[in-house]
């Protein structure tokens, strides 16, 4: 069940946005900065994220690009789901073709696979974006430097 870099690049360029949201676009080169992204994929990853209504670009000297929805309403499991697919532990819960399991329909792992699957997309589906962004504050705020040698 591990997200591809792909996904996690995808995730974190959308919380970049987010956190961002409204002064006006933000540049590739400053979400990549930011979220350790490389520069070239993140574009290809940005066009992908604004052809499924996640992002809008603006081009222009002061362009860049701007989270569709407010990090309210957007969470991480319809992000996930765009980029990778269905949130599954095994290809047969996933719905893909091709699943040649002789065991398929009568296995014994199928709910407990179920079950995880559940889970895991629970967790996912019931994080926003500004969940996101309350949790990074609340960690920057705690943090305490350490100056010991």
């Amino acid at each position: 069940m591990s997200l591809s870099q792909k996904c996690q690049y995808a995730l974190r360029a959308i919380l970049e946005l987010a956190k961002r949201q409204g002064p006006g676009p933000t540049t590739t080169a400053e979400i990549a900065e930011a979220q350790g992204i490389p520069p070239r994929f993140l574009e290809l990853i940005l066009g992908q994220l604004r052809h499924g209504g996640f992002v809008e670009s603006r081009r222009g000297v002061r362009g860049g690009y701007l989270v569709q929805r407010s990090p309210q309403a957007l969470t991480v499991g319809e992000v996930i789901r765009f980029i990778d697919g269905a949130v599954a532990p095994v290809r047969c819960l996933a719905g893909r073709k091709g699943t040649d399991c002789p065991l398929f329909g009568s296995c014994a792992f199928m709910g407990m696979w179920t079950r995880a699957r559940d889970a895991v997309a629970d967790v996912y589906d019931t994080t926003t974006f500004q969940d996101l962004i309350d949790e990074e504050l609340a960690v920057a705020e705690g943090y305490v430097a350490s100056y010991c040698i």
